[in-house]
């Protein structure tokens, strides 16, 4: 209903039924482009999650929404044993054609790469023994998710599948970008982007739709500047619309442990840093670590 008035992604369907805001292909080459390699993530970014998953004795991880699969090579690189997932078959041929290239190293060879979205999860997934040792969803994946039936039951199903792939004793970790100050400002928080460097020049612009005066869809129109791919062709100017369900950080908090139904250990973090409400400091994203307990 809302998308026959107002257009908020690309066309196409994934997996078994989730909208896929990437499917014309052109958004996942451009996005591929702008968050750059694994060599673009930001040094706090990526000391901060291996120190992390270091710190729970981590071997085994699935990127649960690994998109072209950068986080994945990066972890891969440093010697976890990853799985990855995507409901974009047009994101993954990113990470296929990264494993493809350097299937002769070892932790590329046993990469295991599947197409699955989060509402069927656990039969789209094989959970290898009691479950992983992490799970990460981060990159603001989840806010994807839209609420189809608009009681962010959805939401819940899809939490509950996630967290299920998380071993007793394992973490997860996901993120979301901080909603409360987009709808209280109708803008995003001043500050760099925390997960990674684009020398690209860009614009992105913040919109909110309200269904029935409540926020239901946060969208993000990008400008990007694509290099051009012939000596002396001018630069290309590519824009692209990514909408986003507002997950408020209290209200995903309770989603959370609903999820593991209580028995967890959980932690918030604003921009990888210890966060207190009402700080002074507004942070760009909430990232959210909880323990399955045993």
């Amino acid at each position: 209903m809302v998308d026959s008035v107002y257009r908020t992604r690309s066309l196409g369907v994934a997996a078994e039924g989730l909208p896929d805001q990437y499917a014309d292909g052109r958004a996942a080459r451009v996005w591929q482009l702008y968050i750059g390699d694994t060599r673009g993530r930001t040094a706090e970014y990526r000391s901060w999650l291996l120190a992390l998953l270091r710190q729970h004795r981590c071997r085994s991880v699935l990127d649960v929404a690994c998109g072209t699969g950068v986080d994945s090579i990066m972890l891969l690189e440093e010697g976890f044993q990853v799985t990855s997932v995507d409901a974009s078959d047009k994101m993954l041929k990113y990470a296929l054609k990264e494993r493809w290239e350097r299937r002769k190293e070892e932790p590329f060879d046993r990469w295991v790469i599947e197409e699955a979205n989060w509402l069927t999860l656990e039969k789209d997934l094989e959970k290898p023994g009691d479950g992983f040792d992490a799970v990460i969803c981060l990159g603001n994946s989840f806010a994807h998710l839209p609420d189809f039936k608009g009681d962010q039951s959805d939401h819940k199903l899809a939490l509950k599948n996630i967290a299920s792939m998380v071993r007793p004793g394992g973490v997860l970790v996901i993120d979301h970008r901080n909603y409360d100050h987009i709808l209280a400002t109708g803008c995003a928080p001043p500050g760099k982007n925390i997960y990674y460097k684009s020398d690209l020049t860009k614009d992105i612009t913040t919109s909110v739709l309200l269904v029935n005066n409540k926020a239901h869809m946060v969208t993000l129109d990008y400008t990007v500047q694509v290099p051009p791919t012939e000596a002396g062709a001018a630069p290309e100017l590519s824009k692209f619309r990514l909408s986003y369900y507002p997950h408020r950080l209290e209200a995903f908090t309770a989603l959370l442990k609903g999820a593991f139904q209580g028995k967890c250990q959980h932690s918030v973090l604003g921009d990888f840093q210890p966060y207190t409400p009402g700080q002074a400091h507004v942070p760009c994203y909430f990232i959210h670590v909880v323990k399955k307990m045993a």
